[in-house]
């Protein structure tokens, strides 16, 4: 079945819409676990301020995700400014990693898709080769983006460099911790936003693997729904389990591989 068959026997034009509510969970989803994490790095409390920091880490994920497919109910501007946020936040060029997103949609598993390269790598090998993902991100968009995207990526990264070098200089205890607890999770994309979803699907690519465990789903924030999402990427990530209900529903013989 091709994607534009399941796209007709699937209702979900409906879901691309968000409330208000559903806006301002999308937008603000991050600000609690950021808030926790840096006060406790802020006394101290590093070991604490850990699983704070990793949830930070995969809301900011969920926020520039749904910003890539302007689904974050917000207009041009404030979408751009997440994103420009999150990067300094981050510590990666958000636009880097979203011009090679919207690749990987469009190139999905296939030579062009420099994001999808670790999908067909041993796990071990995909968590290795995370510094020379992100790496490759900045060069890809920087030769291939248009000029707008240079420039966003020229943006982030000198706004990044300031952050540090101010950070660094003045020996900010708990903003070192941050950013190096960020450029570990950075680290890790290739693994955990890459190969978790990707690894043995290169048969028939679209169909990238998904989550149907609630709690794991809870503890992960939706993100895990990547079939859902290849089929659908306009939906924003609080509408994806109700779409995997109604994918479930229309098209119960589609295979449905497990992430983890």
């Amino acid at each position: 079945m091709t994607q534009q068959e399941i796209l007709q026997k699937v209702e979900w034009k409906d879901l691309r819409t968000l409330s208000f509510k559903e806006m301002l969970i999308e937008n603000n989803l991050t600000i609690p676990w950021f808030i926790i994490s840096l006060t406790l790095a802020y006394f101290g409390y590093y070991i604490l301020a850990l699983p704070f920091s990793a949830f930070f880490f995969l809301t900011g994920l969920r926020q520039v995700h749904n910003g890539f497919h302007n689904s974050l109910g917000t207009n041009k501007f404030l979408t751009w400014l997440s994103l420009y946020i999150n990067s300094i936040l981050m510590m990666v060029s958000i636009h880097a990693v979203k011009f090679n997103h919207i690749r990987h949609h469009k190139y999905c598993l296939s030579d062009e898709d420099y994001e999808g390269k670790s999908a067909g790598m041993t796990w071990y090998g995909a968590i290795l080769y995370g510094p020379i993902h992100m790496f490759l991100i900045h060069k890809v968009t920087l030769e291939l983006g248009n000029k707008d995207y240079k420039r966003n990526v020229i943006l982030e990264l000198f706004s990044i460099a300031v952050f540090a070098t101010i950070v660094f200089y003045y020996q900010i205890n708990f903003l070192m911790y941050h950013i190096a607890i960020m450029m570990i999770g950075e680290f890790l994309m290739a693994f955990f936003a890459v190969w978790t979803v990707h690894h043995d699907t290169h048969d028939s690519p679209e169909f990238a693997r998904t989550q149907r465990s609630g709690w794991k789903n809870k503890i992960t924030f939706s993100m895990f729904y990547h079939l859902e999402h290849h089929l659908f990427p306009a939906v924003p990530t609080i509408k994806l389990p109700e779409l995997a209900k109604r994918i479930d529903e229309a098209l119960p013989e589609i295979e449905k591989k497990q992430t983890f």
